[in-house]
């Protein structure tokens, strides 16, 4: 073979060789170990016997199964153990020392009372990092208030500026669940390059509303700064028109955004084909525009409402008038630059194969993303009781007394 030809082989993923232990629920801790877990990290997620992380059963639709599950845990290990009984703690405990991460997301202060929040756990473990995820953290007032994500997306003021003028509205996804992930996760990353360096783990500590409180950061410092809170304005700019969505003629809605008074009146001669629009003077900036908004809005609905979207958008890109259309959840699960792109993938899972989104993450040249399967409950249990040197009669008493499932 021409050795000078052949092609590198792919650089591996960067997480292999980390071992993560998860003690998690729901989304946010779950979302965060499933990056690790895409970057090659084994992931040893731990669950209680009888029903394992409560969103297993949030719904059945993703061919039986939960589609948060599904969502946030492929590609980890499932390990059935009562935390409550001693027994299980120990096997925990005898996990933990080869282990590099530690992730919990459960009530505050239930993870201290099992002596498994982060400082116990960096003081006998020191080269682990540790990840308390919580809904407000660990002191104040709100630190033991029950926080779901939208009851955190509430506290954090998303709520009060997403939706229209006379209906606020939550996000239409776990925001504040994903925020913290995305910062447990980060926050993992550092601490292991630090970790590189020190020789020595640590602690993080991610709260949800910290993350979703950041992520407010343009209405908070334009609130903060400026003396008033921006105000709801649906698809529309409160500043910019036109930009919003508009009705097509065959039941779509293509959103557009005129950023400058040249694109108004590239809008105007090439799409609206009313050129004497680009030089009325109640029409011609984005001054007059916005304080014009209503008869603005009208003529774009009006022009827009006689094309199909297909032939909207056509229109709008050969004018240079930055535009999408208004999809559907179907729409994006058929979004043709993910086709094209090839950004699906089967995994496995207790009901066969499910199509699955690969992670955003690209990392050319290296081993393709783990997307291993969506573990049912239990199903490495044996495998890892067997690894840390239990024997068949050993684990049968444990199943046989709860500890273990």
């Amino acid at each position: 073979m021409d050795t000078e030809s052949a092609a590198p082989a792919p650089e591996p993923l960067p997480l292999a060789g980390i071992t993560v232990v998860a003690v998690e629920q729901a989304v946010s801790a779950p979302f965060a170990t499933r990056q690790l877990a895409d970057l090659g990290a084994r992931v040893i997620k731990v669950e209680r016997p009888d029903g394992g992380d409560f969103a297993r059963a949030y719904d059945t639709t993703a061919h039986g199964l939960a589609s948060h599950f599904v969502w946030a845990n492929r590609g980890k290990e499932s390990l059935a153990l009562d935390l409550k009984d001693p027994r299980g703690r120990e096997i925990l405990h005898s996990l933990l020392t080869g282990a590099d991460v530690f992730v919990q997301n459960l009530a505050q202060g239930a993870a201290a009372r099992l002596g498994l929040d982060s400082a116990a756990l960096c003081a006998r473990y020191p080269r682990l990092v540790a990840v308390d995820v919580s809904g407000y953290g660990a002191e104040g007032p709100y630190a033991h208030k029950r926080a779901y994500d939208m009851l955190v997306q509430c506290e954090a003021g998303l709520v009060s500026v997403t939706g229209t003028p006379e209906q606020p509205v939550k996000a239409g996804i776990p925001a504040a669940d994903i925020a913290a992930a995305m910062y447990a996760f980060s926050g993992v990353l550092a601490a292991l390059l630090r970790r590189g360096v020190t020789e020595r783990g640590g602690r993080v500590e991610v709260s949800m509303l910290d993350a979703l409180a950041e992520w407010m950061g343009h209405p908070l410092h334009h609130t903060m700064h400026g003396g008033e809170q921006p105000v709801r304005t649906g698809l529309a700019h409160a500043v910019i028109a036109p930009y919003d969505a508009y009705a097509t003629a065959d039941g779509d809605r293509v959103l557009l955004s005129v950023q400058n008074d040249r694109e108004w009146r590239r809008l105007a001669q090439q799409v609206l084909e009313q050129p004497e629009l680009a030089e009325d003077p109640g029409y011609a900036t984005n001054a007059a525009r916005t304080g014009n908004r209503e008869k603005t809005d009208a003529v774009v609905a009006q022009a827009l409402g006689r094309l199909g979207a297909d032939e909207a958008i056509g229109r709008l890109e050969a004018a240079g008038i930055a535009c999408a259309r208004l999809n559907s959840v179907a729409q994006l699960a058929a979004h043709p630059q993910l086709a094209a792109r090839d950004r699906w993938q089967d995994v496995g899972s207790p009901a066969g194969p499910l199509r699955a989104l690969l992670p955003p993450i690209g990392l050319p040249g290296g081993a393709a993303p783990h997307m291993g399967a969506v573990p049912a409950l239990g199903e490495h249990t044996e495998t890892l009781l067997r690894a840390l040197g239990m024997t068949d009669a050993q684990i049968s008493e444990l199943r046989r007394e709860g500890v273990v499932a």
